[in-house]
This record gives C-alpha cells, structure tokens and sequence, in this order.
C-alpha cells in the first residue's frame, strides 16, 4: 500500500511504528519469561509441580517468600501470604473472613493456584465442591482452598 495524500501517508507510518514496538515488546515479554523460566529452574524449585503453578507464579512465591526457614510451621506461612482465616463471630454465628494483611502478590499468587485447580480436574476441586457442598458460599470456599494451598506450597518449598 502506497498512499499518496499526507493525511494516508501519515497514518500508515504511524502503524508501521506501532507494529514496530509490539513486535520488539513481545521480544522482550519472551525473553524477560525464558530469563524467569531459567532462574526458577536454577532455584532447584519443584513448585512447578504442582497443579496451576508455572514459571511466573513460582518466581513469584520464590521471591517473595525467601527462606522458608524463617516460617516456623505451615500457620506461620499462611499468615504471612495472608491466607490465615480471621475469626469475625457474632452470637450464635461462627464466621471467619480473609486477612487483609500479609503480601498480597504471594496472596495473588495462591489466588491463581486456587483458581486454576478449580477450573481443572484435581484434588483442589474436589476440596472446593466438598466445602460448597458442606454449605459454604463461593468465597469462603475459595479461602478454606487457598489456605489449604499454602501448606501444599509450603511443603513443597520445605
């Protein structure tokens, strides 16, 4: 196509530019995930294991957890990504809601976890349809799930 107005001429370099720079943006998307992919294979991590857990969600767990030594148990991790429940009881009803301290990308991270072993055939969805079934809504399904994901996670660190 060779335009021959000022006005055309313009806007196909203008699109010529803008394929330009996505082109070179998803050049450095690839090579900004293979550096991530090499560094948590380098980490020695089996987190990729485990059901809903690529690259990207291991590198993050991994850096925003560090040590796990510094976790005395499974609770302790849990607080810390946030996943611990908070009891909020009033009279005769017993209820318990999200914290909402703790890191929140590590919280996200989990959330992912959650999220795609529900969609999938495993164990977690099967722990998710047995809280539903026990009569919990959605969201205090998916907290029970992701609690349960922080021990699995932190295990698997261990």
């Amino acid at each position: 196509m060779r335009p021959r107005e000022l006005l055309a001429r313009t806007q196909r370099q203008i699109a010529v530019d803008l394929v330009a720079e996505i082109r070179r943006l998803d050049r450095r998307i690839s090579a900004a995930g293979d550096a991530i992919a090499a560094a948590v294979a380098a980490a020695g991590s089996t987190l990729t294991r485990l059901y809903g857990v690529g690259d990207i969600v291991a590198a993050i767990v991994l850096a925003r957890t560090g040590s796990v030594s510094r976790f005395a148990s499974s609770a302790h991790f849990a607080s810390f990504a946030g996943v611990a429940p908070i009891e909020v009881s009033s009279g005769d009803v017993v209820r318990h809601r999200l914290s909402r301290a703790g890191d929140r990308q590590l919280n996200r991270a989990l959330h992912v976890i959650a999220i795609t072993q529900i969609r999938g055939d495993t164990a977690g969805r099967a722990y998710y349809q047995r809280k539903r079934q026990a009569g919990k809504s959605h969201r205090e399904a998916l907290r029970c799930l992701k609690r349960r994901l922080a021990d699995v996670v932190y295990r698997t660190l261990l």
